[in-house]
């Protein structure tokens, strides 16, 4: 369960897209305030789903090899496998000419309630259900299962939360960086996008094939 989550929880945090979003509501007026409420809105749907999974398993993980359990490798097996699609299909597509979605036009000069909403819009949901199949092995009598649900959220949130805290912290150094960044990945966020898919894509599959075999 921990590397799985290690991995997932990284693949998160380096989206592009959240990163490119959150540099925009960081450049809004009152920024820094405004990128607290998308951190708030984004570790509450990861505390959310992790919550709803725990309910359901009562704190104790399924049985090798019953419903639940073959169910959660199931999921993990197809997210793994539509991520893969995926990021074959997004290679394909790479050199073709694209168009800056909308919501970027207008992200610096979101409301505090708008950047919740786009934290929530714009978390990538397949790799949070892929935490969510792998939060079912998590057994709640050991410390270290907490540590490593707590380590998934913080991993899944560190970059927002480095540049929140440069932004709080050197504020002029942080606006001219973070747009560098942002241009960067605009530039690079097709390739990003692909190797993120492929390779949690691969691990998800493979991992969930060797143990329902």
């Amino acid at each position: 369960m921990t590397l799985d989550l290690v991995l997932i929880g990284l693949a998160i945090t380096l989206e592009p897209f959240p990163v490119m979003a959150f540099i925009l509501v960081l450049s809004a007026e009152k920024g820094v305030r405004k990128g607290l409420v998308f951190i708030l809105a984004w570790l509450a749907c990861l505390v959310l789903v992790i919550a709803c999974v725990l309910l359901f398993t009562g704190g104790t993980p399924p049985k090798a090899n019953s419903a639940p359990s073959t169910g959660a490798l199931a999921v993990k097996l197809a997210i793994g496998v539509g991520l893969i699609g995926y990021g074959v299909h997004k290679r394909r597509s790479t050199n073709r000419p694209r168009r800056a979605p909308a919501w970027q036009a207008k992200a610096h000069e979101v409301s505090p309630w708008a950047a919740a909403g786009l934290a929530v819009l714009l978390q990538p949901w397949g790799l949070v259900a892929a935490g969510a199949a792998t939060v079912m092995k998590a057994d709640l009598s050991h410390t270290a299962s907490w540590l490593v649900l707590m380590l998934y959220c913080l991993l899944a949130t560190s970059s927002l939360l480095v540049m929140e805290l440069y932004a709080t912290f050197r504020p002029r150094a942080a606006t001219a960086r973070l747009q560098s960044l942002r241009t960067w990945m605009t530039d690079h966020q097709e390739q990003a996008v692909v190797t993120l898919s492929l390779l949690v894509g691969f691990w998800l599959a493979g991992r969930s094939i060797s143990q329902l075999v």
